[in-house]
């Protein structure tokens, strides 16, 4: 039986931006075999998409509500959208 694939799409505000928010997201990204991006927005928040087994990306969204160490999370948003089969993680330009 294959993994349910699930697709969250967060945005996560905070202390987040200088923090090393996206490249340890990346990292934990792999971790959890979870395909996605993440990237800064021009007001301070971090958005990211995660796509995969539904428990990993349940995982990765947890993760997001923690951050690395030296962030201070206030908060996400979590919104639920159709899979489109991505493959790899990447740190995208910031943007939005």
């Amino acid at each position: 039986m294959r993994p349910t694939v699930i697709r969250k799409h967060i945005v996560v505000s905070g202390l987040v931006q200088g923090v090393y928010y996206r490249d340890t997201c990346r990292t934990e990204a792999a971790r959890n075999g979870v395909a996605g991006w993440v990237r800064n927005r021009t007001d301070g928040t971090v958005e990211a998409v995660f796509e995969g087994d539904g428990d990993a990306v349940e995982r990765m969204v947890r993760w997001a509500g923690r951050g690395p160490v030296r962030a201070e999370v206030e908060g996400v948003e979590v919104r639920a959208e159709e899979p489109e089969g991505l493959a790899g993680f990447e740190v995208r330009p910031s943007g939005g």
